[in-house]
């Protein structure tokens, strides 16, 4: 909303295109000669020099005296530091979850990592014959729900291992199965989840309900959340490269997105 208002007003087309230098700079992992940077932002060197004095006096580029490289300044780590401490996931995601609730017509959720485990913080019913007993402050389990495999498979939460271990503890006293047993299933699961980018459920928490959830991550590449949805077994499609899937997939990259996440800049999960 904020960018499609700000199109429609009057700006300063210098700033616009200086940016544009900024913009080469940012995408680039390492310091950059000028030609370089002007090439990438189709401008001429000589008038990208211009810029670039500009915004060295302010801090947002720095030059190194040897090499005569251009890099990104202080002030430049100053304003990303600040962009990423506004950062609200659960306000961000709101809008994709209202576009995926409406694309797959299936009711979906937002769960992040909290005190006592994989916590639905926001949900969005899709309405349909079946309802879904999800509530926002839900706990779901590590074992045997989407939401909890996907937390399994990719995120390194300090205490989710001693959780996990006592759920399949629990698991074990209560079908009379080996934990090793239990465990042994549960590593091919999350190793296929991994492979997949994407957990799966099969009425296995929820007798009838299916379920898939995404990995979200932050900008040090570390999970932050996980995107769920849920529906009814029979119409809710969990081949791994079904629409959902895929729906579910992409989703989730458009909020790792604008959670500032870059595969190439942290450890993905």
């Amino acid at each position: 909303m904020v960018n499609k208002v700000a199109g429609d007003r009057q700006g300063i087309q210098s700033i616009e295109v200086g940016f544009r230098l900024l913009n080469v700079m940012s995408a680039t992992n390492r310091p950059m000669m000028l030609r370089d940077i002007a090439k990438g932002a189709g401008m001429p060197a000589a008038k990208a020099h211009r810029y670039m004095v500009s915004f060295m006096r302010i801090g947002l580029v720095e030059q190194d005296s040897e090499s005569g490289r251009y890099d990104l300044g202080a002030y430049a780590l100053t304003l990303g530091l600040s962009s990423l401490g506004r950062l609200d996931p659960v306000r961000l995601a709101t809008p994709i979850l209202q576009e995926l609730c409406e694309n797959i017509n299936e009711t979906v959720a937002l769960a992040v990592w909290g005190t006592h485990g994989a916590t639905i913080v926001r949900i969005l019913d899709a309405g349909g014959p079946v309802t879904i007993t999800l509530r926002a402050g839900t706990v779901l389990p590590l074992y045997n729900s989407a939401t909890g495999r996907a937390f399994s498979a990719f995120s390194r939460s300090p205490f989710m291992k001693k959780m996990l271990d006592e759920e399949l503890r629990l698991a074990a006293e209560a079908s009379d199965v080996a934990v090793t047993t239990i465990r042994r299933q549960l590593e091919k699961s999350l190793s296929e989840i991994r492979s997949h980018g994407i957990s799966r459920a099969t009425g296995s928490l929820t007798p009838g309900i299916n379920g898939f959830s995404a990995p979200v991550y932050g900008d040090t590449g570390l999970m932050v959340a996980a995107i769920t949805s849920l529906g009814a077994v029979g119409e809710f499609n969990v081949d791994w490269n079904s629409p959902l899937a895929t729906a579910m997939r992409e989703s989730a990259a458009i909020l790792s997105h604008r959670l500032g996440y870059r595969p190439e800049n942290g450890p993905q999960e």
